[in-house]
């Protein structure tokens, strides 16, 4: 039987609690359900317990991320028989350290990022892993405590460097609420008979095909990137792509894809190319699942990108 996890993230004192209290006393949320809060920091807003039906809502403080584990969850779940989890997460812990330890059953059912707007650049250019941590995941964005006619583009530019699906709501101090409406044009045209991704626009480009794959499915796609190849590939297939950073040196990876070339020419890891082939979405053994495979009609030699290392800026 599945439980739903309700995440809440953001740094002390961004207003997950003030959100979480509000929810149970919400009836559209909370019909007397048996619900289970865990926290993970204690900020200086406490809950109120007396404004819901406490009986059937328990709290639980884990203090120390050695805690974290799935045994713990489990221990909890058979002492509170919960039907339903809510997670107040500390903003100083990183969320692969919940993702991993979270009991097989356990399903995040939405996952929450609060942000006070007065101090974010703050915790952006001192903490920006763990601010991208937080971001890259999440379904919602509140920035509360915003100014009145604040910039809110700055804080969107900030949020769409690593997520480009995530709702962004702004809370202003008077407690007037605004969506977030601003267009986010890709910097290619996806409708054109072939998509020209230039070297500046590849992390963005990769980032949209694996998040929307189906509608690069039959598009003719032209770029240069790096090959990868092992001996355990069979003939004609490569993997290629680009070292990615999303936020700093710590989280660069390889965004690769499943190439194959039927050419006589054969080309060798670290060799930049540059390639116009057709995206078709279908199984592939080095995904071991269906996804974006690139039938390459053209394969060449190219010298490297000014800037090898493909980043969101």
């Amino acid at each position: 039987m599945e439980m739903p996890v309700y995440l809440f993230t953001g740094f002390l004192d961004a207003g997950k609690t003030k959100f979480i209290q509000e929810t149970l006393e919400d009836p559209r949320f909370y019909d007397g359900e048996r619900t289970l809060v865990i926290l993970c920091e204690e900020g200086e807003v406490e809950y109120t317990p007396s404004k819901f039906p406490s009986d059937s809502v328990f709290f639980h403080t884990i203090e120390n991320k050695d805690e974290l584990t799935a045994g713990k969850m489990l221990d909890l779940q058979k002492k509170y028989r919960m039907q339903r989890v809510l997670i107040e997460y500390n903003g100083m812990w990183e969320l692969n350290l919940l993702y991993e330890n979270l009991p097989e059953n356990w399903l995040i059912y939405q996952e929450m990022l609060f942000i006070d707007a007065s101090t974010f650049f703050i915790y952006n250019a001192n903490m920006r892993n763990l601010v991208a941590d937080k971001l890259k995941t999440c379904e919602t964005v509140i920035f509360n405590r915003v100014e009145k006619h604040s910039d809110l583009m700055q804080y969107h530019k900030e949020v769409r460097t690593f997520s480009r699906s995530a709702s962004i709501i702004y809370e202003y101090k008077d407690g007037e609420i605004e969506y977030d409406e601003f267009a986010d044009p890709l910097p290619f045209d996806i409708e054109a008979d072939i998509i020209e991704i230039e070297d500046k626009d590849f992390a963005i480009w990769y980032r949209d095909l694996m998040e929307d794959t189906s509608k690069y499915n039959g598009k003719t796609v032209r770029f240069k990137g790096m090959v990868a190849k092992d001996n355990a590939m069979p003939p004609n297939t490569y993997a290629i792509g680009r070292h990615i950073m999303t936020c700093c040196a710590e989280d660069i990876s390889f965004g690769a894809l499943v190439l194959l070339y039927e050419g006589q020419e054969q080309f060798k890891t670290r060799d930049w190319v540059y390639v116009k082939a057709v995206i078709k979405i279908e199984y592939n053994e080095i995904y071991q699942s269906k996804g974006p495979v690139l039938h390459a009609d053209s394969l060449e030699l190219s010298l490297a990108p000014e800037q090898e290392l493909a980043t969101f800026y």
